[in-house]
């Protein structure tokens, strides 16, 4: 059995409110050729294919295409289960109709059912385990569960004491295991910790495809993966490498793993500098349409900064004033500040917006005009 392990897909994501739906064509088209090139029996979507519950016409669109480019035209078996962003029930709609064609759709929690799926060299068992809330398990199977591990202990009870018949079991889950390296890109799935789940869970298991950690990732064994997101969804990602997992198995012989790079229509990247040097490199960036956060160097006051980036690199979506900033981390009016004179206050503000302080003649100036105002105040 050969099969092709994705995750995050995040159809309809937003990147600082520019839509990433042509990036997201543009890398899905890469893992529709990568299924047919290494012949695989399956893709394995691990949850979050949509960005929010009710996703956008378009982002709709987009998975139906893909979805029919590789089980209609390539007769390629696809398994998804509904991560924490999708919504179960909308995701799930006639799941039980597709299966038939090859399209294996698991939406709301419910009875583990597992899947037998025929590869050109053997056969494997894949068991679809959804995004659960511990509430959902214990109303679905009347248990206990106050946690996420304990919820999907129950879960995988269930897998456990299903007879494979000597086929190997993959189980296809979204889920935060303890200890995995997270981005700023995924939602909390809980507050305080609760979410976290024991990797050890996991290991007897010959394939765990893991989805909600944006970064390739393994944790406890090497066949315990995350896939990672296909795109960079954050910042935070910028020296992520996206790809997607290529796994074998074969009956009593551990996974044969490999990664699948994939390329990015625009990559998410952190430029920084003063202003007239990013103008300058601009010019000959051969990536300057590439996403961007900017972090200017520049102490002084600069008028329409952004637009002035923009017209280099058209992408610039967030904008940090780091050398205007770098000497007032905390910008807070107490009363003692209240009551200095108004000769100091304006010091003090020129050392925090300049990083310098005021030279002796730029004092005088200020102390000219101050005396000039109030001479015109008492006269007034």
């Amino acid at each position: 059995m050969k099969f092709i392990h994705t995750s995050d897909w995040h159809i309809g994501r937003q990147l600082h409110n520019q839509s990433l739906l042509e990036d997201q064509a543009f890398v899905l088209e890469q893992i529709v050729s990568l299924a047919k090139e290494h012949m695989v029996d399956a893709v394995i979507v691990a949850g979050d294919i949509y960005d929010r519950s009710i996703p956008p016409t378009a982002a709709v669109a987009l998975l139906d295409k893909v979805v029919s480019q590789l089980v209609t035209e390539l007769g390629i078996q696809v398994v998804m289960i509904a991560g924490n962003h999708d919504g179960h029930e909308r995701l799930g709609f006639a799941a039980k109709q597709m299966a038939s064609s090859g399209l294996h759709i698991v939406g709301p929690v419910e009875e583990v059912a597992p899947i037998r799926l025929t590869g050109f060299s053997g056969d494997a068992y894949f068991y679809p385990l959804p995004y659960a809330e511990p509430a959902v398990v214990r109303e679905v199977y009347q248990c206990e569960a106050a946690t996420h591990q304990e919820a999907l202990g129950v879960l995988l009870e269930q897998v456990k004491t299903h007879d494979s018949e000597g086929l190997p079991k993959v189980v296809v889950s979204h889920c935060y295991l303890d200890g995995g390296s997270e981005s700023e890109s995924e939602r909390p799935l809980s507050i305080g910790g609760a979410d976290k789940i024991s990797p050890l869970l996991f290991t007897e298991f010959n394939y765990v495809a893991l989805g909600h950690l944006h970064g390739p990732q393994y944790k406890g064994e090497q066949h315990v993966r995350y896939s990672g997101s296909i795109l960079k969804y954050s910042f935070s990602e910028q020296h992520q490498h996206k790809s997607v997992t290529l796994v074998e198995l074969a009956a009593g012989l551990p996974a044969e793993i490999q990664l699948l790079p994939l390329s990015s229509l625009r990559d998410v990247r952190i430029i920084e500098g003063d202003l007239a040097n990013l103008l300058t490199l601009g010019q000959t960036d051969a990536k300057r349409e590439d996403y961007l956060m900017v972090r200017l160097l520049d102490k002084h006051a600069i008028l329409d900064a952004m637009g002035k980036l923009r017209s280099v690199y058209p992408n610039v979506l967030h904008l940090e004033r780091t050398g205007l900033m770098a000497q007032s981390s905390q910008v807070a009016l107490s009363r003692e500040h209240i009551k200095k004179g108004e000769l100091d206050m304006f010091s003090d503000f020129f050392s925090q917006v300049s990083g310098d302080p005021m030279t002796a003649a730029q004092r005088q100036v200020l102390d000219d005009i101050l005396t000039m105002l109030h001479k015109e105040e008492r006269q007034a």
